[in-house]
């Protein structure tokens, strides 16, 4: 019974933020009622042409912020969703594997360690599926990982470094545009 609702509460927010998408294009026709909304953010004008990779890029989103505010909890939820909706993508353990190890990850270095590999793979994921609407940008810390170097996705060519959070924010550079 745990692990169903373990398994069941992410699937089940993976498939509200898609649905959530097709209410947009209604509340976009009544011109009254854009008069009084709140404008939408730049998150929520980003379309993958995969709605599975369209849910799981907003759990990354929110494991971005989370290692960006040195914030492990946050993360572990954001990985925990992350890897449930992975496990949607046939073919694709990798991800999930990746989301996993930062859900049971110790501390936020060890987290980070493994958001560099799901990084790796949802930059792969999104170059082969392709983007309906905005484009994303790689961003690259060169001193990531003494000095490896680490990509992550972002919507904004601001620079906010999960790899280093509060102690190096703006460190790194957009490398490549995903359109």
């Amino acid at each position: 019974m745990k692990n169903t609702i373990k398994i069941a509460i992410p699937i089940l927010s993976i498939f509200t933020l898609a649905a959530c998408g097709n209410n947009e294009n209604k509340k976009r026709e009544n011109p009254k009622d854009s008069e009084t909304s709140v404008p939408i953010s730049k998150e929520a004008e980003i379309r993958i042409n995969d709605d599975v990779l369209n849910a799981i890029y907003s759990h990354y989103t929110h494991l971005t912020v989370a290692l960006t505010q040195d914030d492990p909890v946050q993360a572990k939820l954001a990985a925990n969703a992350i890897e449930a909706g992975a496990r949607q993508i046939s073919n694709n353990s990798t991800l999930a594997e990746s989301a996993a190890l930062i859900v049971s990850a110790p501390d936020i270095e060890t987290q980070r360690a493994a958001y560099s590999k799901l990084s790796n793979e949802m930059v792969a994921l999104l170059k082969k599926a392709g983007m309906t609407q905005a484009e994303l940008y790689v961003e690259y810390c060169p001193m990531a990982f003494d000095n490896k170097g680490a990509v992550w996705l972002s919507s904004s060519k601001e620079v906010r470094n999960p790899y280093f959070g509060e102690k190096m924010l703006k460190c790194g550079e957009v490398k490549e545009t995903i359109k």
